[in-house]
C-alpha cells in the first residue's frame, strides 16, 4: 500500500520522482505529492486524486526545481483523501518533510503531547506526528532526531525524511514496511519497490527492519539503531525492464494472464531434475516431517485460496492434517503451535503485514516455518526457516493472476516432495505426477488460445447484478478465487459456496436470471455437482459450467459451458482458474472499470 520514491543526484528530481511514482501506481493510492529542496527551502506539491493531477499542477515537475527530493502516493488510513492529508507531511516550521508507508499506532498520544507543548497540526494523518516529532527532537543531528522518534513511535513504517539543514541527503528507515535502496552512478534512490527505479539502476539494497540509510548522490551509508555501520549485499535485478511494462497489452492484468504459461514453466522446470522434484532451497528432512502432527497454512486474499487448495492436496497425498487460516485471524485465536507443527506461509510480496505477523507468532511458539513468496529477500522470506520462491517475475495489476498460478505450482511440487519423503507415493504415481507437471504450461496455453469463447460469455453477462460460484472439493477452492477476481475488478457482487451447502440457506438467494458459475472438473464429484446445477436451475438460475473436455454430459444441464483440458485431479485448479480470470477481466473491460487499479484496493497490503 502506498508508494515511496526518493532521489539524490545531479538531474532534476521532480521528473524522476513522478516517473517512479507512476511505476508504483499498482500499489493503490488516492493522492500524491513530493517535496524537493530547491537550493533555499523545501518546496512541497501534493494533490488528491491520480498522479496525473500532480503532474499537471507541477507542469511535469518543472515548477518544483531541485536535485534532491522525496515523493509519495498515499492510500488513506488516517484522514480522508485530501490535499492537506496527502504526503509529504511537513513540520511546523517547514524544516522537515516526511513520506511514510504504514501506520503509527500510538500517534494520538504523541499528538496530544505535542499539542500541549504548543505544536499546531494541520492534517488528520498519523504521519504528521513523525514530522513534528523530528523537529521537536532535532538538536542539529538529523540521524539522532530520527532515532529519538523511532524510540517513541509504535507501529509499522517506511520513512523518507528531507531536512533543510542537510539539503544534500535523505534519511530513510523501515520497520515492517518494505523499502529498498537503489545504487546508481552519481545518483541514488529509495523506493517501495523495484519498478520505481528500474529504468535508472538494477543494483539495490533490501533494507531490514530498523536499518537507517543516509542517502546522498555519491554515497549510501546504512546504520543500525546503535549507529554502527551495516554491511549490505548488493542485489542485482536481472529481469528485464519490459517485465514491468504493458508490452502492447491494454492492461497489465491482460499481459500477466497471458504470461502464465511461461511463469508456471519457470517455477516448475528448475525443480525437476532427472524425473525428480528437487528443492535446493529447503532443508526440511523426512525425520522432521514425520514429527509434525499438523500443518497450518496461513495467508491472505488469493494466497489464502491457494492455501485452501493446499489443504486438499496435502491431506490427500501427505496424509497429515492441514488447517487453513486467514492470517489476520490466526494469531488472535491463540493457535496451538509448537515444534510438532509446520506452518506454511504464502505471500506474493513477502511483506503482507497480517501474514508477517502470523509468521512471527508461529516462530515465537516454536513452529517450523516454510514460506512461499515471489520477492527474493523480502521480510517473510528472510524470517522463515525455509523459503520457496515462485519466480513469477513482477506482477503489476492489483488482481493477482500469474503470482497465484505460480503459488499453485509450488504447492503441487511441495506436495509431491513431501509425500515422497514419507513414502506415500508409488513409483508410478510419482512418475505420473511429474508428467502432469511438465504438461501444465502447454495446457494453460491451450486455454488462453481459446479465450475468445470466454470473451463471448462475458459479453452476455457483464451487466448482471449478482453471481454465485459453486463447486465441491478443489472446485470449491477455485470458486473462492473466481468470485474474488470478479468482485475486486468489476464491482459485481459475487459469492462462492460449497455446492453441497446450497440447500442450507444459500439457495434462497437464487431467482430468475441469477448467474451461477458451476465448476465441475472433479470426476468423482461430477454427478453430485449436476444435482446441484439442477437445484439452481429449477429456481431460475442461468448456469455457466466449467469442466474438462471428457465430461460433455454437462451440456444436458448447463446453459453455457467452457471446457478445459483434462489433467490429474490435483492439478486441475491450475487450468480451471484461467477461464475465471479471463471472465473477470472481460466483464470488467466491458463495464469500463479501472482494471489494473480497482477502487479501494492496493497490491501490497503492508498495514493490518
Amino acid at each position: 500500500m502506498c508508494g515511496i520514491v526518493g532521489y539524490a543526484g545531479e538531474v532534476q528530481a521532480a521528473p524522476v520522482l513522478l516517473s517512479g511514482l507512476e511505476k508504483l501506481e499498482y500499489r493503490g493510492y488516492d493522492s500524491a505529492g513530493m517535496a524537493v529542496y530547491d537550493g533555499e527551502a523545501i518546496r512541497v506539491a501534493k494533490a488528491k486524486g491520480r498522479l496525473q493531477v500532480l503532474r499537471e499542477i507541477t507542469e511535469d515537475g518543472a515548477q518544483v526545481p531541485g536535485v534532491i527530493g522525496i515523493g509519495h502516493t498515499r492510500w488513506a488510513t488516517h484522514g480522508a483523501p485530501s490535499d492537506v492529508n496527502s504526503h509529504p507531511q511537513v513540520s511546523v516550521s517547514g524544516k522537515f518533510a516526511v513520506v511514510h508507508n504504514g501506520i503509527i499506532e500510538n500517534y494520538l498520544q504523541l499528538k496530544e503531547k505535542l499539542m500541549k507543548k504548543g505544536v499546531a497540526f494541520v492534517s488528520e494523518t498519523d504521519t504528521e506526528v513523525v514530522a513534528q516529532l523530528l523537529e521537536y527532537y532535532y538538536k542539529g543531528d538529523i540521524v539522532d532526531a530520527v532515532i529519538q522518534v523511532l524510540r517513541r513511535v509504535e507501529g509499522s513504517y517506511a520513512l523518507g525524511v528531507l531536512c533543510e539543514d542537510a539539503p544534500d541527503q535523505i534519511v530513510a528507515v523501515r520497520k515492517d514496511s518494505p523499502l529498498i535502496v537503489g545504487l546508481g552512478q552519481r545518483e541514488n534512490f529509495i523506493a517501495s519497490d523495484v519498478p520505481a527505479i528500474l529504468s535508472r539502476t538494477r543494483d539495490i539494497y533490501r533494507l531490514n527492519d530498523n536499518e537507517i540509510v543516509i542517502l546522498k548522490k555519491d554515497s549510501v551509508q546504512v546504520l543500525n539503531m546503535d549507529l554502527e555501520p551495516v554491511e549490505k549485499q548488493v542485489c542485482h535485478i536481472d529481469w528485464d525492464v519490459s517485465a514491468a511494462e504493458k508490452g502492447g497489452y491494454e492492461h497489465f492484468m491482460a499481459k500477466e494472464i497471458m504470461e502464465q504459461p511461461k511463469a508456471v514453466r519457470d517455477t516448475i522446470s528448475p525443480r525437476l531434475r532427472g524425473g525428480r522434484v528437487v528443492f535446493d532451497e529447503i532443508s526440511l528432512t523426512a525425520e522432521q516431517l514425520r514429527s509434525f502432527r499438523k500443518i497450518y497454512v496461513v495467508a491472505c486474499g488469493s494466497a489464502y485460496h491457494v492455501g485452501v487448495v493446499a489443504k486438499y492436496v496435502l491431506e490427500q497425498n501427505v496424509r497429515i492434517p492441514v488447517e487453513v487460516d486467514v492470517a489476520s485471524e490466526f494469531r488472535y485465536r491463540q493457535p496451538i503451535l509448537g515444534p510438532d507443527t509446520l506452518v506454511l506461509v504464502i505471500s506474493q510480496s513477502g511483506e503482507t503485514a497480517d501474514t508477517l505477523a502470523a509468521l512471527r507468532e508461529a516462530r515465537r511458539l516454536g513452529a517450523y516455518t516454510l514460506s512461499i513468496v515471489n520477492v527474493v529477500g523480502s521480510t517473510i522470506a528472510n524470517e522463515s526457516d525455509d523459503v520457496i520462491y515462485t519466480w513469477a517475475g513482477p506482477e503489476i495489476a492489483v488482481a493477482t493472476t500469474k503470482a497465484y498460478s505460480t503459488q499453485l505450482a509450488v504447492v503441487y511440487l511441495l506436495t509431491i516432495y513431501l509425500a515422497d519423503l514419507l513414502g506415500r507415493l508409488t513409483p508410478q504415481q510419482y512418475a505420473d505426477y511429474i508428467a502432469e507437471l511438465e504438461a501444465l504450461p502447454e495446457k494453460i496455453d491451450a486455454i488462453l488460445k481459446n479465450r475468445a469463447n470466454i470473451q463471448y460469455l462475458a459479453s452476455k453477462f457483464f451487466n448482471v447484478r449478482d453471481v454465485f460460484f459453486i463447486g465441491r472439493n478443489l472446485d470449491y477452492a477455485m470458486s473462492l478465487e473466481g468470485s474474488l477476481k470478479l468482485k475486486e475488478i468489476s464491482y459485481i457482487h459475487s459469492d462462492a459456496y460449497a455446492a453441497g451447502e446450497l440447500k442450507h440457506g444459500t439457495i434462497s438467494l437464487v431467482e430468475d436470471g441469477t448467474l451461477v458459475i458451476a465448476l465441475a472438473t472433479q470426476r468423482t464429484l461430477f454427478d453430485k455437482m449436476m444435482s446441484n446445477v439442477k437445484e439452481v436451475k429449477t429456481r431460475g438460475a442461468v448456469v455457466l459450467g466449467v469442466t474438462t473436455s471428457l465430461q460433455r454430459q454437462i451440456e444436458k444441464e448447463a446453459d453455457y459451458v467452457f471446457y478445459i483440458p483434462d489433467a490429474c485431479p490435483m492439478m486441475l485448479p491450475s487450468l480451471s482458474v484461467i477461464p475465471l480470470q479471463l471472465f473477470a477481466y472481460y466483464v470488467s473491460s466491458m463495464k469500463g472499470c479501472d482494471i489494473d487499479k480497482p477502487r479501494n484496493l492496493a497490491k501490497s497490503v503492508t498495514v493490518e
